[in-house]
């Protein structure tokens, strides 16, 4: 069954066309990574699915009572009401019937007459209330709210009073709850740490509803999806399977579309220069016969050469060769106030490329400026090695002098640095004349991360330290800068969430927790295999108990949904029925009144009079049809 039928959409702001007669249909099982470079339309997309965006051409059909939950990227600001009672909010039919069914029982308990009918009430309520999953909703929004980093002192805390990315995640958890029929959301894990990405990723597995999901992060598109739309030049196309399998077959279709533009012009070619040398002589009649079949073709049948996107070209070249050693730290306390984390002794050697992981706000960031000396240790030492030349790459731009130019700014990364070194590197990612000569306060977050990858460049440092470093990126641009890591001849430390990074990158994993700094060699797969054992440990003797208690949860869950399958199937079938009688009521009406009409004309007074009596008794019963279908519309619109 199709939720959205999108018919020739084209949606255009002033004379640039984002999306171009784009025809697609969603079915009820799609699992979507909506790809493709930054500014090309995909949020204007998910708008146009939604609703949000009417298209400028073209028609989007929504299946009845269809619900869609849309997660954008900026959420709209909170309301005064705490984090818990706005995903109580999602419950209120359940609170609802949860009072009633307090109500009735406190009219049986006191004796209240009609006990017969007051139990047929509580039995209705009830078992609706059972397969809506009302005795689970709290333990529902404390899942919700805990994997999404929400831990149960935050639950009080107003909406409005709410940073940025809490209100992202606080809008993401009440999205989640209400569990629509269609979920879209517009890059979910920029404000998550890992541990709340790998439980989105998990929830995501059981839901039963359709998905969209626009993200920069490879490995959740790879986890969650299992069809990738690109859209680029403002056209859609479909591919089978997740990020990683629609990579090759996008290279493929490029390189046939490749070949066909080449084997047309070369035809173009040999057939315009059969015409150039025959038009005047004895074949001109066959030449000017080519040249009508020519512009036929042209006009007709004619591609265009395949698009390409313009993709930065980031070189970064080590200086000077370090000694072996670049970092030494001893007894080093690391934070700002209070002590984040307590290492005893931690060094970073030359070549190795080191992945710092660990939950947000623990102090990853603060680790990395201490190595460097951007912050000073609460206590210990960090010891340098010879020519370590840094470059850094922060998370926030705050090296950006908001009133610089974007010339201006990489100039004065690097002493003796000339202007058309300066521009060479701007254009090099994708900043030409224009954006160079505007202050860093009117460039995109997109630009300015752009424009710090140009101060690296015309630095040549030799050690990378790194804040996040595809943030801020498109696709495209952080597979450019994940080749850029792997092959620098250099020393590099970075923070990242992104897990594709982490394993193609990282030699080394630090991993901080619990105020400690344990390390790993390997990538994304050896912290991976180090971080099940170290759970499998843990769990130890509460192990049984926690599958126990998850196998009941799966029982629960399994009666819960069978209950509310049971009830949506009793709904859907009686809503059919209806739907089928009201046709067989208006086409009795639609006769009557023909009868009516007939006897009328032949002046069969009668008959006119005898037909009029059955007219209201049918029109009542229509009407009768037509409320009991809204009201099961308006109850299957709820689950």
């Amino acid at each position: 069954m199709s939720l959205i039928i999108a018919e020739n959409i084209t949606h255009a702001f002033g004379t640039h066309e984002v999306i171009k007669n784009a025809t697609f249909r969603l079915g009820e099982s799609h699992r979507i990574g909506l790809v493709g470079p930054n500014g090309e339309g995909k949020t204007t997309l998910l708008r146009v699915i939604g609703g949000q965006t009417e298209p400028t051409i073209g028609k989007v059909h929504r299946s009845q009572a269809l619900r869609i939950g849309y997660l954008p990227q900026d959420p709209p600001a909170g309301q005064d009401k705490t984090i818990h009672d706005a995903m109580l909010d999602v419950f209120s039919d359940l609170r609802r019937m949860e009072q009633q069914l307090h109500d009735l029982a406190g009219k049986m308990e006191h004796g209240d007459t009609g006990q017969a009918d007051l139990m047929k009430q509580y039995d209705g309520i009830q078992s609706k209330f059972e397969a809506l999953g009302g005795h689970d909703y709290h333990r529902r929004i404390e899942q919700v709210l805990t994997g999404l980093a929400f831990g149960p002192e935050m639950w009080d805390r107003t909406l409005s009073a709410l940073s940025g990315g809490e209100r992202t995640r606080a809008y993401m958890a009440g999205l989640l709850l209400r569990e629509p029929d269609l979920l879209m959301l517009d890059e979910p894990t920029n404000h998550l740490d890992l541990d709340s990405v790998e439980w989105l990723e998990s929830w995501l597995g059981s839901f039963r509803g359709a998905l969209i999901v626009v993200s920069h992060d490879r490995y959740f598109l790879d986890s969650v999806t299992t069809e990738t739309w690109e859209i680029a030049f403002g056209n859609l196309e479909t591919f089978r399977g997740s990020y990683s399998k629609y990579l090759p077959q996008r290279d493929e279709r490029y390189t046939e579309r490749m070949r066909q533009w080449e084997a047309q012009q070369e035809y173009i070619a040999k057939t315009e220069d059969y015409i150039a040398r025959n038009i005047s002589g004895q074949r001109g009649k066959e030449a000017r016969g080519r040249r009508t079949r020519l512009e036929r073709f042209m006009r007709d049948e004619a591609i265009a050469r395949p698009q390409e996107h313009r993709t930065i070209n980031v070189s970064l070249q080590a200086g000077r060769r370090t000694g072996d050693l670049v970092f030494r730290a001893s007894d080093l306390s690391v934070g700002y106030d209070a002590p984040l984390l307590e290492i005893e002794t931690l060094d970073v050697n030359r070549g190795q490329r080191i992945a710092i992981l660990g939950a947000n706000g623990i102090g990853k960031t603060a680790l990395l400026r201490t190595l460097m000396s951007e912050i000073k240790p609460l206590a210990g030492s960090v010891r340098g090695g010879s020519n370590v030349k840094i470059g850094y790459l922060p998370q926030t731009h705050e090296r950006l002098d908001p009133n610089d130019t974007a010339l201006k700014a990489v100039m004065s990364a690097e002493p003796g640095c000339t202007p058309e070194k300066a521009r060479s590197a701007l254009g090099r990612v994708l900043l030409g004349q224009d954006e160079s000569l505007k202050r860093i306060d009117e460039l995109s977050g997109g630009q300015r991360s752009r424009v710090v990858l140009a101060r690296l460049m015309v630095q040549n440092p030799n050690v990378l330290m790194l804040d996040e470093p595809t943030n801020h990126l498109d696709i495209p641009s952080t597979e450019i800068m994940q080749d850029v890591l792997q092959n620098f001849d250099g020393t590099v430390v970075f923070v990242s969430h992104d897990r594709y990074l982490v394993q193609a990158v990282a030699t080394h994993i630090w991993v901080i927790d619990g105020g400690q700094v344990q390390c790993i060699i390997g990538g994304w797969e050896a912290f991976s295999t180090w971080r099940n054992k170290r759970r499998n440990a843990g769990n130890g003797k509460t192990g049984s108990k926690n599958a126990e208690k998850t196998k009941q949860d799966r029982k629960a869950e399994y009666r819960r949904n069978r209950r509310l399958t049971n009830l949506m199937q009793r709904l859907k079938r009686r809503h059919e029925e209806i739907e089928a009688e009201i046709e067989i009521v208006e086409a009795e009406i639609a006769k009557l009144n023909d009868e009516i009409s007939a006897a009328s004309e032949s002046g069969d007074t009668d008959r006119v009079g005898q037909l009029s009596k059955e007219y209201p008794a049918r029109e009542t019963k229509l009407e009768s049809l037509w409320n009991e279908w809204e009201h099961i519309g308006e109850e299957l619109g709820k689950q």
